[in-house]
């Protein structure tokens, strides 16, 4: 054993307390969710997170659920994070956003080698890490590391990180023209905050732009793409005893995306009910004084956005219990597993999209205001549809060229 594994095997041997079980967790977040979703609107007006949700997430341990031991974590696997998500996104999509990936992010985090999960958690037990995932940006060569200037866009929570995952190509030592994609981990003091996130879906994400200029990234820093996507990273290598952290990231991260639509839907689906339930019309083209929940199209409209949204949460969870399993008993995870986890993301994003077109579709007039719970789900089902992860149009046929025979094009 490295002597890196057999510190990392002192610290997850020192006792750290009963971690909660999931329903503790769920009971936890039932009993914050009223005053996150009292705060929903402004915080979509603000468009950021409010430290109020961040501070209520860290006490209830959210950023815990599927970080380390060794620094505290709870190291659950991601179908209990998932969960958890879709249940806090009924209250407010865009705080089940951040706070899914800021909690996700300490999965990644723990994928680094050890110095760079020292770096982050070692002064602040507390930190989190934001990210920007295109690597359209190249690196340079610099001693012992690389040089990072440019824009990461999309940097989803960047208000309320102290870290950022910034995505870059680095290039070859040996080749000329040849780069790798890759992770580089940068403090906040290493970058500033562009405020360009001005959208009609996910307004309280704050996924604004960082701006970095020369800074140096050392090589512990660094996670390459392929080390990621594979499973195959340094800090899988240090945590043998918990196979869940060698899965592929494109298994488990993009859940917590599509677990915002799910959990959106099936919160506009609650807010419709107590709506339309006791709801009567009032137009002299339907007719004045008709119970709105005796009409056969409102009806289906309700089945139809509760049976999407059911069906949308199972594809979810089982595909992330099925990958799980995998690992643990030692089996490798196939590039078709991998697709079809994708597939799955995919597809359950755009359920939760007909959930909340079927809702939004017959609020009436008073859906327009824009303080309308279902009519700011619909918005922000969308807004998750248009991230390239979930986009049914890319993944979609990503997986029909696998099942045609075809070689898959695109990220899994």
């Amino acid at each position: 054993m490295s002597v890196a594994a057999q510190a990392f095997e002192r610290i997850a041997d020192q006792p750290l307390g009963k971690r909660p079980g999931p329903a503790e967790l769920r009971a936890r977040v039932a009993d914050i969710s009223p005053h996150i979703k009292a705060r929903a609107h402004t915080t979509e007006k603000s468009g950021r997170v409010p430290a109020e949700n961040i501070l209520s997430l860290r006490e209830i341990g959210y950023f815990d659920i599927v970080k380390p031991r060794a620094f505290g974590g709870y190291e659950y696997d991601f179908d209990v994070l998932v969960d958890l998500n879709i249940q806090l996104a009924k209250a407010c999509a865009s705080t089940a956003w951040v706070g899914g990936l800021l909690a996700a992010h300490q999965w990644l985090i723990a994928s680094f080698p050890e110095q760079a999960q020292r770096d982050v958690w070692d002064s602040n037990a507390d930190a989190l890490a934001c990210g920007s995932y295109a690597p359209t940006t190249k690196a340079v060569a610099a001693n012992g590391g690389y040089l990072l200037s440019g824009r990461w866009s999309f940097a989803s929570g960047c208000d309320n990180a102290q870290w950022s995952l910034c995505a870059a190509l680095l290039p070859s030592r040996t080749e000329a023209d040849r780069f790798t994609p890759a992770f580089l981990l940068v403090p906040a003091s290493d970058y500033l905050i562009d405020d360009t996130w001005n959208v009609v879906g996910l307004s309280g994400t704050g996924s604004k732009t960082l701006q970095l200029k020369d800074v140096f990234v050392p090589e512990h820093r660094i996670l390459s793409f392929l080390e990621t996507t594979s499973g195959k990273t340094p800090g899988a290598l240090l945590r043998p005893e918990n196979p869940g952290f060698s899965l592929p990231m494109l298994c488990n991260i993009p859940s917590c995306l599509a677990s915002v639509a799910v959990g959106t839907a099936a919160g506009a689906l609650e807010d419709y009910l107590e709506a339309t339930s006791k709801r009567v019309t009032r137009g002299a083209v339907a007719g004045s004084n008709n119970k709105m929940a005796e009409f056969p199209t409102i009806q289906l409209r309700v089945a139809e956005a509760a049976a999407s949204t059911d069906a949308a949460r199972e594809i979810l969870l089982r595909d992330l219990r099925d990958r799980a399993a995998t690992v643990r008993a030692s089996r490798p995870v196939s590039i078709e597993d991998r697709i079809v986890s994708r597939r799955g993301q995919a597809f359950a994003v755009s359920l939760a999209i007909r959930a909340s077109e079927a809702l939004n579709a017959s609020t009436g007039g008073q859906g327009l205001d824009l303080a309308n719970p279902v009519q700011r789900a619909w918005r922000d089902a969308n807004a998750v549809g248009r991230h390239i992860s979930m986009n049914w149009d890319a993944v979609g046929t990503m997986y029909g060229q696998m099942a045609l025979g075809l070689t898959p094009l695109g990220q899994y």
